[in-house]
């Protein structure tokens, strides 16, 4: 079961943090198609204005624009809401590499004012985004939670410690949190444009702009591409969890492995283009092979993911033909 059949009752207040964002608008979307109350936080220095209106006809929607680094914007926003779903970050190793003091303010000082403003205003569940990267340089495949290596960037480091934090936070107040561990999400209004544009719809622009990609190392690194649909359903569940469960980490994956030369082929193929990739030198910071073990998940959280690379990529082809 994917997560259209998964209700809560009727007058249950989300909020989305992040909201403006990809993975964020998606769950904005999801929400409001099933007639529940939705607030979006997000200060739009990584979202995007186009992503939330479309919802600003929706009754049932609201968009506050304020900074996760403000406490007393938190604590305003999380009055009288029941599910905090927290997405509100800055992503990119290689940017964060570059930017660490942003990335603690940002990643590490707003989230924690998520958690203690959740805290206090009695939020039934608070499900959070954390990263594969967590895992850095641990060789063994698949990754297992518990299981992890040194970590490899500063963006990896800030979702390690959110990961700590929401553990002390169930543990010391009673907090339920969920931590999940995305991996290599993809799917419609992904961001396709700049220098820290995720890898599918950065080649899904160039190839259909008959343009050159770059591939960073030999093209023989793996990750498990999650569709979004899949992040839609694992979040749905987290806010459905026990409490027996708050306070762990979860893999969110397909639990497959592609490696980016086998995605650019078939992206070549799919958009019957013959363009021969440029190689570069790998990208500091940047994990080798990425495949989940998402078992954990699928008996804690029930979460058993319907789309595979294949069904996903052609879903997200068709999207980014109508909207590049």
């Amino acid at each position: 079961m994917g997560y259209e059949e998964i209700t809560f009752k009727p007058d249950s207040v989300f909020l989305v943090t992040g909201g403006a964002g990809f993975i964020g608008s998606n769950l904005v979307e999801a929400l409001l198609n099933k007639g529940y109350v939705v607030r979006v936080l997000d200060n739009l220095s990584q979202g995007k204005q186009e992503n939330i209106d479309l919802f600003s006809e929706n009754k049932n929607f609201m968009c506050i624009h304020g900074d996760i680094r403000d406490f007393e914007t938190c604590l305003t926003v999380t009055e009288e809401v029941d599910y905090v779903l927290h997405q509100a970050a800055w992503g990119s190793v290689p940017r964060s590499i570059e930017q660490p003091l942003l990335y603690e303010e940002i990643n590490i000082q707003g989230t924690l004012n998520m958690l203690e403003a959740s805290r206090r205003n009695e939020v039934k569940k608070f499900v959070y985004a954390s990263s594969s990267s967590v895992y850095g340089d641990e060789p063994n495949l698949p990754k297992k939670e518990g299981k992890e290596g040194e970590l490899l960037s500063p963006y990896a480091l800030t979702k390690k410690v959110n990961e700590e934090y929401a553990k002390l936070y169930t543990r010391l107040y009673g907090l339920d949190t969920y931590g999940l561990r995305y991996f290599n999400v993809f799917g419609r209004r992904q961001d396709f444009n700049g220098a820290y544009a995720a890898v599918i719809p950065k080649f899904i622009k160039q190839l259909l702009n008959d343009e050159t990609p770059t591939i960073y190392g030999d093209g023989q690194q793996s990750r498990d591409f999650t569709y979004i649909e899949n992040v839609i359903e694992a979040n749905l569940k987290a806010c459905k969890a026990s409490s027996d469960v708050a306070g762990e980490v979860f893999n969110i994956a397909y639990g497959g492995r592609e490696t980016l030369e086998a995605v650019y082929v078939s992206l070549c193929q799919s958009l019957r283009k013959k363009i021969k990739p440029i190689y570069a030198d790998e990208r500091t910071g940047d994990i080798k092979h990425s495949h989940a073990d998402i078992q954990k998940a699928k008996e804690q959280l029930d979460y058993f993911p319907d789309w595979d690379f294949e069904r996903g990529i052609k879903a997200a082809i068709e999207w980014y033909k109508e909207n590049i």
